[in-house]
């Protein structure tokens, strides 16, 4: 039987607005705290609220943003997303205090907030359901290489032409982001069908899907501990003395992430989700524990292998258990529900491991998430693996008895 087709325009026009939101987010993660200390004069405690505040109006707008895709369409609230994305990236041209900095972080997560919410909705329906696995975990990719991307070109800038020159690429790519949205077909069916054909779900329903609960909860622990990567790396590594090696750190991320990418999308639909997530969360725990036993640059970079290898692989893998679990109409409200539990992960994460390294310093702190990492296997095992694993043996046994 021949396969759907998967690369379509459609398909790339979203994986590429995800990859330029993307890029802009993980290039301002990383960034951002050396602007703050270089240019504001920020404390090394209130580093954290960079990355927190902007996750937490982000967090606020997912569910609204899937609730509004049901009644406006989803590229309607694609559209909206990018721009006030796109307004808030031109502001950092003009912030000269914490206090003001900290305002437009509240804006600029609204922005992200709607706009990857609906980029992870609408690519749910645009890849065919007999390739999901494989389809997301490329559309992942996208956001995998914007992790590489973004802190890569925005490190490399600001040692070299300076914060300007970032906040410029951000804005090159915020347009970017708006034309791949304008050329994105959305059918109108999809929209509709919601609205008229499907009773709206009430209360709390409308804004979460529970069925995708028990993995967007794995989703936050693995989230949380992912967030010593991703809001501190730059900071430890300039403390340690690996500047250069900084800027590599998310390109060894990359080449492991994509010379995987191959084998584990096509595996998760062919021998099940805990075929690829176990070792991948182990992958992650390996990667942060090595961070925090790292004296030389070669096991700082080797830290950064591991984490690409797990961290990368997981994202693609709990967000499409999180669609699979959802109806056709409702994937936009399942995208969400994920992504609120992710961000929350992420946010309280650079909140409290911010606080957690003017303890302990950045190797406790990182020595502390590794175990994190490692609950986050027994969280998934309850939550979802047991019953991933059941409904396997009984589909296989199903199968033999055909």
């Amino acid at each position: 039987m021949q396969k759907s087709k998967l690369w379509t325009k459609d398909f790339l026009a979203v994986s590429l607005t995800s990859f330029f939101v993307f890029v802009i987010f993980y290039m301002l993660t990383v960034t951002l705290p050396l602007f703050a200390t270089d240019e504001l004069h920020a404390s090394k405690q209130s580093l954290g609220l960079i990355v927190t505040i902007f996750l937490v109006s982000g967090i606020v707008f997912r569910p609204l943003a899937g609730k509004w895709m049901t009644t406006l369409g989803q590229k309607k609230v694609l559209l909206i997303g990018v721009l006030i994305f796109l307004i808030g990236s031109i502001l950092y041209m003009n912030i000269h205090s914490l206090s003001a900095l900290l305002l437009l972080r509240v804006l600029h997560g609204i922005g992200f907030g709607m706009s990857t919410t609906a980029t992870g909705a609408i690519v749910a329906n645009v890849i065919p359901e007999q390739r999901k696995g494989e389809g997301m975990g490329y559309y992942a990719t996208f956001m995998n290489l914007a992790m590489v991307v973004g802190p890569f070109v925005g490190l490399t800038l600001t040692n070299t032409l300076g914060h300007t020159a970032v906040f410029t690429v951000a804005v090159v790519s915020s347009v970017l982001a708006v034309v791949c949205s304008l050329v994105l077909r959305v059918p109108e069916v999809q929209a509709s069908s919601a609205t008229n054909e499907i009773q709206p779900a009430k209360g709390l329903a409308a804004f979460f899907e529970y069925r995708s609960l028990p993995i967007s909860v794995a989703g936050l622990v693995v989230a949380f501990s992912y967030a010593s990567v991703i809001s501190f790396v730059s900071i430890y590594a300039k403390e340690m003395g690996f500047t250069q090696a900084s800027s590599f750190f998310f390109v060894v991320y990359a080449v492991c992430l994509l010379a995987s990418r191959p084998f584990t999308g096509k595996w998760f639909d062919q021998y099940g989700e805990n075929s690829v997530v176990y070792p991948s969360i182990l992958s992650l725990a390996i990667g942060i524990f090595l961070l925090s036993q790292a004296t030389t640059s070669w096991v700082f970079l080797l830290a950064g292998a591991f984490i690409g290898l797990g961290f990368g692989t997981i994202t693609s893998s709990f967000q499409s258990i999180a669609v699979k679990k959802a109806s056709p109409h409702r994937r936009g409200v399942a995208t969400a529900t994920f992504f609120v539990f992710f961000d929350s992960g992420m946010g309280l994460g650079s909140f409290l491991l911010g606080t957690l390294s003017t303890a302990a310093g950045y190797k406790g702190m990182y020595m502390f998430c590794s175990i994190i990492a490692l609950l986050a296997i027994a969280v998934y095992l309850v939550l979802h693996g047991r019953k991933s694993q059941k409904q396997r043996i009984i589909s296989q046994n199903e199968s033999l008895g055909k």
